[in-house]
């Protein structure tokens, strides 16, 4: 589904769709929206059933957001002093593909391109995908 058996010119194309697919998941999306203060703590939130998918309980980390999904965080959540710690971080921004609704909600409204992604390093998908396609 990344494309990794695409060879040649397609390289590009398969590394966007990598970071897309990354974007996608649950956990990160969890953390893009400030619900944690790391990506391990998001999904260890997500797998103790504390992040609604559209609505329903979803202790899958690695679910696929899809584009107009609602995230939300469970009652218990909301008062969680992870939670309200990491939404008080003041050197993380909610990107604008993660559109919030209050401080429990927020909707996946595009998947990301590489250069919108806020990651902390440089990063190379192309390494990546050349890598995992041996």
């Amino acid at each position: 589904e990344i494309g990794v058996r695409l060879v040649g010119s397609e390289m590009c194309i398969r590394d966007r769709n990598l970071i897309g697919l990354l974007e996608q998941r649950l956990d990160m999306v969890v953390y893009r929206a400030k619900f944690a203060p790391t990506i391990f703590a998001a999904r260890q939130i997500v797998s103790h059933g504390h992040i609604y998918l559209n609505g329903k309980k979803t202790n899958i980390a690695s679910a696929r957001v899809k584009v107009g999904d609602v995230v939300s965080l469970g009652s218990k959540a909301k008062d969680m002093a992870l939670v309200i710690e990491a939404q008080s971080l003041p050197e993380r921004e909610i990107p604008d593909y993660v559109a919030p609704d209050g401080n429990d909600k927020v909707t996946f409204t595009r998947v990301p391109k590489l250069d919108e992604v806020p990651y902390p390093v440089t990063m190379e998908p192309n390494l990546v995908v050349e890598f995992y396609s041996r």
